[in-house]
């Protein structure tokens, strides 16, 4: 035992394995040679100690002499480290994430919190390094400062992950119609509410009288609303629903156990509290002679079976214009949707007018091309174009409460530099409408996210 403390107490020794794991981690994980530079600081951090003699061995002594100084010095120190410690793991390893909505019950609870994992797929080098620390894209305490400075930006690079997302993974990721806000209402999403503004009032008024309205900021893509969905769709699928049913590659999609539609349910006598809560609904409306319910085919198949129960149908919704890609006619819904194909990156698709709707905000926002429709014909970048090859590979988002979910189906494709993480296991689960300690969870503690 002592020799074995002695040699890891040798400073060459020390220096050796504080070097490789900082060249392995810092860089050749992230591919950056510029950290080769840090090298230097850990040579005479173990070996040369210049610094030390120099600089620090004054502050040393200080601590020696003053012990209100050496206190205030061991918190501040203390503080930097959990704070830079903290922020590497973030950064790299993991983060953690509650759910905030329904929009995945009953796979995954409002109340749950997840630990999120960065090294499944890869870690994102941050795109705004320059953040206050601990906060995602607001400061604490206010509803409108950001919590960033976009003075540095990073072009976007993830790093070697243990895997590529699969599908039906359930994944965490930036918001992609995130990156406008409006300030005073940012529960809502820009894009909805300005093309209510636009049906209303014209296009160039609509524009006018929302920006007189709210303050519009945009967010960068590392500092956009985190959500969580189930990847349906990878890059080069093709997708299609029909009558709620997701087909993959003309395959339909494995069964989800926790999977939610909504039904309506004609009884001749209503339900009573117990027996809704004895079932798990904890989503539905109506007056005791029909009811609208969020319902998975285990709970279906037990409404069918009650006594009070005269009918139950799964609702079907009808083609809409607010479904993705918002062409002007109905063509699409919810429950009714392509056939889609998932962008892949190094693929080209012909651009038409016709499918340029599918693929302009990728063109324009998420690739950064200028497009333009002239006399008919297309432009990106001002060259006339009739093909487009992709740069990133996308992916295709939907919630498991399949009724109550804003995912891809309303706003398009997820493109890979948003991907944050894979939502792994449930660490904790609390029940907002209990007290403690009955509003533990305990039978979703440390459960894996399937």
């Amino acid at each position: 035992m002592h020799k074995i403390k002695e040699f890891f107490g040798n400073k060459w020794v020390g220096f050796s394995l504080a070097a490789l794991l900082y060249t392995l981690w810092f860089v050749v994980w992230t591919g950056n040679l510029w950290m080769l530079l840090g090298l230097p600081i850990i040579y005479d951090l173990y070996i040369s100690k210049l610094f030390y003699r120099k600089v620090w061995r004054h502050n040393t002594e200080l601590c020696q002499r003053n012990k209100i100084y050496k206190i205030v010095y061991e918190w501040v120190n203390a503080i930097i480290f959990a704070t830079v410690v903290a922020s590497l793991v973030h950064i790299f390893i993991f983060q953690m994430y509650v759910i905030p909505t329904s929009s995945m019950e009953k796979s995954l609870l409002v109340g749950d919190y997840l630990y999120v994992s960065k090294v499944s797929y890869g870690p994102q080098m941050p795109n705004t390094p320059l953040s206050f620390p601990f906060v995602h894209h607001t400061m604490p305490f206010s509803q409108t400062k950001k919590s960033f400075s976009e003075a540095i930006k990073w072009p976007y690079h993830r790093l070697k992950g243990l895997k590529p997302i699969r599908r039906n993974d359930v994944v965490v990721f930036n918001f992609p119609a995130g990156d406008t806000v409006l300030l005073e209402n940012q529960s809502v999403t820009y894009y909805d509410v300005l093309r209510g503004f636009e049906e209303s009032f014209g296009k160039a008024e609509g524009r006018k009288r929302l920006n007189e309205k709210y303050t519009v900021i945009s967010r960068p893509v590392d500092k956009r609303e985190n959500y969580i969905k189930r990847c349906v769709a990878l890059p080069g699928d093709s997708l299609a629903i029909r009558d709620g049913q997701v087909f993959v590659n003309g395959e339909p999609q494995e069964p989800i156990p926790g999977l939610q539609c909504s039904y309506i349910v004609q009884t001749n006598a209503p339900f009573t509290q117990y027996a809704l809560d004895n079932l798990g609904i904890t989503e539905y409306s109506g007056n005791g002679a029909a009811y609208y319910m969020s319902l998975t085919d285990e709970a279906a198949r037990k409404i069918e079976a009650s006594s009070n129960v005269i009918s139950i149908r799964k609702y079907i919704y009808t083609p809409s214009t607010d479904v993705f890609p918002q062409w002007e006619d109905a063509r699409w819904s919810q429950d009714n949707y392509g056939p889609i194909w998932i962008p892949k990156k190094g693929a080209t698709v012909e651009l038409t007018l016709e499918n340029l709707p599918l693929y302009r905000r990728i063109i324009e926002a998420y690739e950064g091309h200028d497009l333009e429709v002239r006399d008919g014909q297309i432009f990106i970048d001002g060259t006339p174009a009739t093909q487009y090859t992709f740069a990133m590979d996308y992916f295709w988002m939907m919630g498991d409460n399949r009724h109550n979910s804003a995912d891809s189906r309303f706003w398009g494709f997820v493109p890979e530099d948003h991907i944050v993480g894979k939502a792994s296991f449930v660490w904790l689960s609390l029940d907002a409408n209990k007290k403690f300690p009955a509003n533990i969870r305990w039978e979703r503690l440390f459960r894996k996210v399937r």
